[in-house]
């Protein structure tokens, strides 16, 4: 999985500056056949209504197009004030033919795309489950667009279920399967940075953490704007040069 920051700035969601307090995590599917996760992300640039927190494709790709605190709306209801929303595109090999019903013209190419995305969407979940703290398996802490409706929390869609049970995945394995990566994650990804590289940050108020991710306390320190020295990085977090602790590079750029 490889995250990548394109902040949608023109968007309303990210213009209003409405931050949220997540408390869970809300997987979509785009209904529609397009693989290309970047395509989602140009459209959101300028949006005036519907703007996800990510979208994911099958190869890792990961965009973040706001910051995950930030209120996006994504779900058509009041989980938009609750739970980071994220998108997973399709494989080009399907045809929609109304509603949520579809043609596959080649299954097994359309199965190998969708297991990709649902592999990257582990991977991200986990990742968002540690960085907030969040029990995958409490009870409306992950969920599908669907689950969402059934909950009286977002508006009628069949995502992500509408597809995913074409090809035998489920909301439940899916529960399950973030929990097994959370528990393998605490060695995992983890550069060693042989040479450390400078990164400068964008925002005066950057909280700096005792280890790589908001489960950790902070310092009771900020960097500051400016240009900081990374010597490790773990998912999206680098540890300062410094020894005070560790950022979230998601307000800051390599230099």
């Amino acid at each position: 999985m490889k995250i990548t920051v394109d902040y949608a700035t023109g968007s309303d969601c990210y213009k209003s500056g409405q931050t949220i307090v997540p408390k869970g995590l809300m997987i979509h599917s785009v209904g529609v056949n397009q693989p290309d996760a970047k395509v989602f992300a140009r459209i959101w640039k300028t949006s005036t209504d519907v703007c996800c927190h990510g979208v994911l494709s099958a190869d890792g790709t990961v965009i973040q197009t706001l910051p995950w605190n930030r209120r996006g709306w994504h779900c058509g209801g009041s989980g938009n004030n609750t739970h980071i929303g994220v998108e997973m595109a399709e494989p080009s090999t399907i045809r929609y033919t109304g509603g949520a019903s579809f043609i596959d013209n080649d299954p097994e190419a359309s199965k190998k795309y969708v297991l990709g995305t649902y592999k990257t969407a582990v991977e991200l979940f986990a990742y968002l489950c540690r960085m907030y703290g969040l029990n995958p398996t409490k009870d409306g802490v992950i969920i599908s667009h669907n689950e969402g409706y059934k909950k009286g929390i977002a508006s009628g869609h069949a995502d992500v279920e509408h597809i995913w049970n074409k090809y035998g995945l489920t909301m439940n394995q899916f529960r399950k399967d973030i929990k097994a990566a959370i528990e393998n994650a605490n060695n995992a990804d983890i550069d060693d940075n042989s040479t450390p590289y400078i990164i400068r940050v964008s925002i005066d108020d950057l909280n700096i953490r005792t280890g790589p991710g908001t489960e950790y306390p902070t310092t009771g320190n900020f960097t500051g704007k400016g240009s900081f020295t990374i010597t490790q990085t773990q998912n999206n977090w680098g540890k300062l040069k410094s020894g005070a602790g560790w950022i979230y590079l998601g307000y800051a750029e390599k230099v």
